[in-house]
This record gives structure tokens, C-alpha cells and sequence, in this order.
């Protein structure tokens, strides 16, 4: 089992929902949460006042995969939430050692 978190753009969020649900992705979390790459923030002016934005909004998905659905899924998001600008955002892959339904008390990837 895999645990796969995604930053992404936030306006980009429909469309990769909207792609795991085509891949069968029953659940995710998101989370908002801000930040910076490459891009280091930005510069706004108001009122006169030059202000620097260091950190920006991103939006980080994490979900709890099946070892044969990760490729599927890091497909779909790498082409869903690419602009093709800097800021885009980067896919994480960890293992995920044990997972447990509180529920019902599943284990493994019935928990999923």
C-alpha cells in the first residue's frame, strides 16, 4: 500500500477530483495549506505599500492507494493539474505500512 499526497494549484482541484473518481478512487483528503517552490512568492502593492507574499495558497490531496493503482493515479494527476507554468506542484509516494478501518476493525487493503 501506498500513501500518495499531491500539492496542487487550488483552482485545479474539480478537475482532478473529477479525474480519480474516473479511476475508481474512493477517498481522499484535502487539505488547504500554503507555501512556495521554485517561485519564492510574489510582490503585491496596496495602498501605496509594497507587501512580499511569500508562502501561496496550494491545495494538498492525500490518498491511501492499492500498490496497483499508483501509476493510474499519478498519471492522472500529473496530466490534470499541469498548466505547463512553474508552481504546478509535486506528487509525494510513500509506503504505507498498515492501514485500519476504526469501523468495522479492517485491515490492509479491505481498509481501503
Amino acid at each position: 500500500m501506498k500513501l500518495l499526497t499531491a500539492i496542487i494549484k487550488p483552482f485545479k482541484l474539480d478537475e482532478v477530483r473529477d479525474a480519480l473518481s474516473k479511476l475508481g478512487v474512493q477517498g481522499l483528503t484535502v487539505t488547504e495549506v500554503k507555501g512556495f517552490g521554485r517561485q519564492k512568492g510574489h510582490t503585491e502593492l496596496y495602498r501605496g505599500a509594497e507587501y512580499i507574499i511569500d508562502f501561496l495558497p496550494k491545495i494538498k490531496i492525500e490518498i491511501a492507494l492499492d500498490d496497483i493503482q499508483v501509476d493510474d493515479v499519478i498519471e492522472a494527476i500529473s496530466k490534470t493539474a499541469n498548466t505547463g507554468k512553474i508552481g504546478d506542484g509535486k506528487i509525494f509516494v510513500y509506503d504505507l505500512e498498515q492501514v485500519i478501518r476504526i469501523r468495522t476493525g479492517e485491515t490492509g487493503v479491505e481498509a481501503l
